[in-house]
């Protein structure tokens, strides 16, 4: 199983050392990004009550509209650290509410990865705070559809009512509806009965997914690769279905010297060509984790489509940045620095200081270290 420290590489990368980057043009856009206004303070501070000097100061990291994004990305892989710690120490709840405290940026790509974190800390102190940004219709879409799978990836039976609000309310962006439908497919998933009597396979990822891996069955290997991607690619299935083969996928594409290996990933592959943005996002997402070269070819392909959604393009250039180290792929990420779209010029910034992290062969990004306990 992956680490804590080693699956943040898939999921947030930051940019700690702008002038390591030779190219200008990165450089102008990492200046670009790393300025952002400062969050206010969630209306309710009873939390910052005693709040321990390292919670706080890694709050006003993230929150800081002068620190550097990338700066304030380490801030996060901390807190979601702290956040995440179980049993609970007395960081925990104020750290969830540190990382709520940034819902206030107006980066789009910061916003959905707090989103993200709070969703991976099994924490229900989180909650409140997705539900307030699933909510909102001020904040993007892409950000209240990662509060909503956030709220399925807790399995908070409290929220079914919102979700089901959001997924039947015909004005809701579609990216969230489907979102919702996920999210409350795998809350029931998750508390029914049905759970205990199927045979899971141990995933390679820590990552809380947002459906689980399809249960084994006992066939060869040959079918089973055939099977899932028939389900991957029937639009007739619900989403939640289809998600599970797409984990399923994944988990047979790891390590990637198993024999199934490739055939799931050109079978995942596929899956970009869904009519569905989201299920394309999670395509792209799941390529970023697994780092498979034999998914590149897609991924370039998704990222120089102008006409595909951001939210998908972005992922697809965070996965390329995984796979920095292979042949061309950093000259392909450098020639969309200058792309229309924030949320893309962003993530080209964090996917070259992935390939860049890559090569220098760190694997640790917060200010925090994940491996030690951390003094209150």
């Amino acid at each position: 199983m992956f680490s804590d420290s080693q699956f943040l590489v898939f999921k947030l990368i930051t940019v700690t050392n702008p002038n390591s980057i030779n190219d200008a043009r990165v450089k102008a856009h990492i200046s670009e990004v790393n300025m952002a206004p400062s969050a206010v303070n969630p209306e309710d501070n009873s939390s910052e009550i005693h709040i321990d000097p390292t919670v706080l100061g890694l709050r006003e990291t993230l929150t800081s509209e002068t620190s550097a994004l990338a700066t304030r990305f380490r801030a996060l892989f901390s807190l979601k650290h702290l956040a995440s710690q179980n049993p609970p120490s007395p960081q925990t709840v104020p750290a969830i509410d540190a990382i709520a405290a940034a819902f206030a940026s107006p980066s789009a790509l910061l916003k959905h990865e707090l989103a993200y974190c709070l969703g991976q800390t099994r924490n229900a102190a989180a909650i409140p705070h997705l539900r307030h940004v699933l909510q909102d219709r001020q904040q993007e879409p892409i950000c209240r559809h990662e509060a909503a799978e956030a709220l399925g990836a807790l399995g908070d039976q409290k929220s079914v009512e919102l979700l089901k609000q959001r997924r039947d309310d015909e004005t809701e962006e579609v990216v969230v509806r489907e979102t919702c439908e996920i999210a409350l497919d795998r809350i029931e998933w998750e508390h029914g009965s049905k759970r205990e009597l199927e045979n899971i396979k141990q995933s390679d990822f820590a990552s809380i997914d947002p459906a689980p891996p399809v249960a084994q069955q006992q066939h060869s290997s040959k079918p089973v690769i055939a099977e899932l991607e028939h389900a991957l690619l029937d639009t007739k299935l619900p989403l939640f279905q289809r998600y599970r083969a797409m984990f399923a996928l994944r988990d047979l594409a790891s390590p990637p010297d198993l024999p199934t290996a490739v055939p799931a990933v050109h079978a995942l592959a596929r899956g970009l060509h869904d009519p569905s943005a989201l299920f394309r996002h999670e395509i792209a997402f799941v390529f970023g984790q697994l780092s498979h070269p034999a998914s590149i070819p897609a991924l370039v392909e998704c990222l120089s489509d102008q006409k595909e959604e951001g939210m998908v393009r972005h992922e697809a250039a965070e996965a390329l940045g995984s796979l920095g180290e292979e042949e061309g792929v950093e000259e392909t990420l450098k020639s969309f620095i200058d792309d229309p779209e924030q949320v893309v010029r962003e993530s080209i910034v964090v996917a070259l200081d992935m390939a860049e992290y890559e090569r220098n062969g760190e694997m640790e990004y917060a200010t925090v270290s994940m491996g030690e306990p951390v003094a209150a």
